[in-house]
């Protein structure tokens, strides 16, 4: 399934905050946000282009972009993101607080239910 610019990067964007909301980001999350590349068609591109984004911005700014261009999409896709970022906060083997509050603030701010995500985590394998 081919996925929007915006989409991918909103993901990404998301993505990086929570592997990063613990203070630390391991080979078990970056070897995660291959596989999130990977399931999600995100070409090189787009992956440099927000490598290079991130550096550069601040962390509140990253949420904003990230929120917002996640919130330009269908509501299927929302769950989606949402149902990657569930499992991106487990694949580490423990979930820290700040990455549950970014989820659920975030799940809250792209108004979708939560249950609707872990119903769909569910049928995930882990990362």
């Amino acid at each position: 399934m081919t996925q929007s610019k915006t989409y991918q990067t909103g993901l990404l964007y998301l993505v990086h905050l929570l592997i990063c909301s613990d203070g630390s980001v391991d080979e078990v999350e970056k070897k995660a946000l291959e596989k999130v590349k990977v399931k999600e068609n995100i070409p090189d591109s787009v992956f440099d282009e927000f490598h290079t984004a991130v550096a550069s911005i601040k962390e509140k700014d990253i949420y904003q972009q990230g929120i917002e261009m996640i919130n330009s999409c269908s509501d299927e896709d929302k769950i989606r993101a949402f149902v990657h970022l569930y499992k991106m906060s487990e694949v580490d083997g423990r979930v820290h607080v700040k990455e549950v509050r970014l989820l659920l603030y975030s799940i809250k701010m792209a108004g979708i239910e939560f249950d609707d995500v872990v119903a769909q985590a569910k049928l995930i394998k882990a990362y």
